[in-house]
């Protein structure tokens, strides 16, 4: 069993160099460069914009092919990407953190309309309808529902599409540089990301043998 206290880049990379010489090479640059953004994320703990950003983009190495086309939630890979994740979280390390250890950030932003995608495409295209909030309203409540169930696989799933939505704001010139407009929602998906990251490396360290899919960015000799 891996104790949470020890999921840091640190930890995680001597275990890389312990266990690595039987990975294959798509494996092997997957964990690495997930690690090269955890540790340029644990360098940035006094800016929250930027560990934010870092540690997405050490999540983004972790997962299959990107695919930005839309809501992760609509992206069939992705959901695969975290049932395998939470059938392989042996020790339920997700659920310690989403439950017990960040319950309160993560019922606020399940709460939060500005981290859900309809809210702004509502917005943008000037609709008067209430479509977008029936729809934040039935994702909220099944969140709940999920938090209080412990169906871990779909509470992760609608958190990190919460917090995707939250990466393209700030990525995509959204939002000001250390803003106190958003702030707190921002402080909050650096603390949830700084966790589950390195337990998703965690994870994918100890299930070399499963098929992570392929990267969009392959090394090219």
């Amino acid at each position: 069993m891996t104790d949470v206290q020890t999921l840091s880049f640190a930890g995680l990379k001597q275990r890389l160099r312990e266990q690595g010489n039987g990975f294959d090479q798509r494996h092997s640059t997957r964990l690495h460069r997930a690690l090269s953004w955890l540790q340029a994320a644990e360098h940035q703990a006094d800016d929250a914009d930027m560990q934010f950003i870092s540690a997405w983009i050490g999540f983004s190495a972790c997962r299959v092919a990107a695919d930005d086309s839309g809501s992760l939630a609509e992206q069939a890979d992705f959901v695969h990407f975290v049932e395998q994740l939470v059938a392989l979280d042996h020790d339920e390390k997700i659920y310690h953190c989403l439950w017990h250890q960040y319950s309160g950030p993560v019922k606020a932003l399940i709460k939060n309309p500005y981290v859900f995608a309809p809210f702004w495409q509502a917005l943008r295209e000037e609709q008067g309808d209430s479509r977008w909030q029936l729809l934040f309203n039935r994702s909220s409540v099944d969140a709940l529902n999920y938090l209080s169930r412990k169906k871990v696989a779909p509470l992760l799933g609608i958190v990190l599409d919460r917090l995707q939505v939250l990466h393209n704001q700030v990525v995509g010139g959204g939002a000001t540089y250390r803003s106190k407009i958003n702030r707190q929602q921002v402080e909050d998906g650096a603390a949830l990301m700084m966790t589950l990251l390195p337990i998703m490396i965690d994870i994918i360290l100890d299930a070399a043998d499963h098929d992570w899919g392929e990267l969009a960015y392959p090394v090219v000799n």
